[in-house]
């Protein structure tokens, strides 16, 4: 045997039976925390600049048939969330491909908004998924810093400039404030789901849209999913004759070498352990 068909062997199969290119089955991972600003100590994590490369090069094949998504996300920032969810159906308009989306283990809050972005959505029966509402959490270190005997010392223009300070006393009106935005996110997220899901939806809005999270099986009756299966499975059956190939992020060299721009930066190491530790709750609120 020549080299040639040594090489030619150990490629995989890319024609069918009849001598044609099979059709391609675009797959892109969206699993981890959706933030604009991970940690050097975070797990994997989602944002527009993290995850764009991957969605262009899934849209960009001449064989493509359609593009699944699989999600695995307690949720996030909102703006990443829908700033991503929307990139996707512009370039599934664009391309005039079905996108179907597969929940794992969670697909919660903005990992349900990134779900919505598929024209199908499916579930394993075990997967957790919903928890349409929003959420803040932080620390307050104001007494951390008077038992250390430091003094902060903040000057702003603009008596709101540093509302919710995690360093200062919590005040009410500051509160009140916050749950005016969250009312007001809360609205474009039931918005978003409304107009992806349409009649799809099988329950009443106090019940859908309370922050619960359901298991797959369960959002099935609810119409937060079209199925449930898994991706290889559901693909099986749709397009037989596709294979699937799997669209990940371009990385840099220091990606490439195990390393992070957060991870090589000075930054604040007491607010990357905070946020390392947020981002950890995120995924116990579910048993991860």
């Amino acid at each position: 045997m020549s080299v040639t068909d040594k090489i030619a062997a150990r490629l995989p199969r890319m024609v069918t039976d009849r001598g044609e290119r099979p059709p391609v089955v675009a797959a892109v991972r969206l699993h981890g925390v959706i933030t604009p600003t991970p940690t050097p100590v975070a797990r994997n994590t989602i944002s527009m600049q993290s995850i764009e490369s991957a969605l262009n090069r899934a849209f960009d094949n001449e064989r493509l048939i359609a593009v699944a998504l699989l999600i695995n996300s307690p949720g996030g920032a909102p703006t990443q969330s829908a700033l991503i969810a929307e990139r996707i159906r512009e370039l599934a308009t664009k391309k005039h491909v079905p996108v179907l989306a597969f929940c794992e283990d969670l697909a919660a809050s903005g990992g349900y908004w990134l779900a919505c972005a598929g024209d199908e959505i499916y579930a394993h029966g075990t997967s957790m998924v919903g928890s349409i509402g929003v959420v803040s959490a932080g620390f307050g270190l104001n007494g951390l810093l008077e038992k250390y005997g430091v003094e902060r010392r903040v000057y702003t223009a603009g008596e709101n400039k540093v509302r919710l300070d995690p360093f200062q006393p919590e005040k009410a009106d500051d509160v009140e404030w916050l749950k005016g935005l969250h009312a007001e996110l809360h609205e474009q997220f039931v918005a978003w789901v409304k107009e992806r899901r349409g009649a799809k939806l099988k329950a009443k809005d106090n019940e859908l849209f309370e922050g619960e999270v359901w298991t797959g099986a369960k959002a099935l009756e609810l119409g937060l999913v079209d199925g449930l299966g898994t991706m290889r499975g559901i693909l099986a059956k749709r397009f037989p004759d596709a294979e699937i190939s799997i669209a990940e992020p371009r990385k840099n060299l220091l990606q490439r070498l195990g390393l992070s721009a957060a991870a090589t930066r000075s930054g604040d190491i007491v607010t990357d352990v905070l946020a390392a530790v947020e981002e950890r709750a995120r995924w116990s609120r579910f048993g991860l």
